[in-house]
């Protein structure tokens, strides 16, 4: 019985394109975040950058004092956490075969 171990899901790579991508990018979500910190209603700034006021309060609760730099790279590291969190998924998941394997071996 020959069994194939791999890391590499072609699954993967469609399941991270299918992600939703923000439309806004970083310095976006900060311009709107400062504009309802200088005293803007958040109502009307939602309205103006088309936005619901849900989204406003998840961005103000995720990038809260983040310049824009910082926010790209909170985003680089979360998209870099999630591929690794599904690559030790993986690798647990051929090591649990593996070990099944050799205990009905010996």
């Amino acid at each position: 019985m020959e069994l194939e171990f791999s890391t590499y899901d072609p699954c993967w790579e469609e399941e991270e394109n299918s992600i939703k991508a923000s439309k806004f990018s970083e310095a976006q979500i900060a311009f709107v975040l400062k504009q309802a910190e200088d005293g803007t209603p958040v109502g009307e700034v939602c309205r103006k950058a088309g936005i619901s006021d849900a989204t406003f309060y998840n961005w103000r609760k995720k990038y809260a004092g983040l310049m824009p730099s910082e926010m790209k790279r909170l985003r680089q590291l979360e998209e870099e956490n999630a591929k690794l969190k599904r690559i030790v998924a993986d690798l647990s998941l051929d090591k649990a075969m593996l070990q099944d394997v050799l205990s009905k071996k010996l």
